[in-house]
């Protein structure tokens, strides 16, 4: 991955944690516990919050290209 993917990604990540969570954010089908994706151009951020007694926490599950982030 080239360096400003990489620094669109961070970007994006940084964007989840805002309230309300920035970027194209869909539920995944399929999937009852609370999977979400984060769409960054070609790229895809596989994530879901948890939340704990003190704090909501930022789970990234995986990231990679569109055609293999599903597989």
């Amino acid at each position: 991955m080239d360096s400003q993917t990489k620094a669109r990604i961070k970007t994006a990540i940084q964007g989840l944690v805002e309230n309300p969570p920035k970027g194209d954010i869909k539920p995944l089908e399929g999937y009852k516990d609370g999977r979400l994706r984060l769409r960054i151009g070609g790229y895809r951020v596989i994530f879901k919050y948890k939340a704990d007694e003190t704090a909501n926490i930022l789970h990234i599950m995986d990231i990679g290209p569109r055609g293999d982030i599903y597989k």
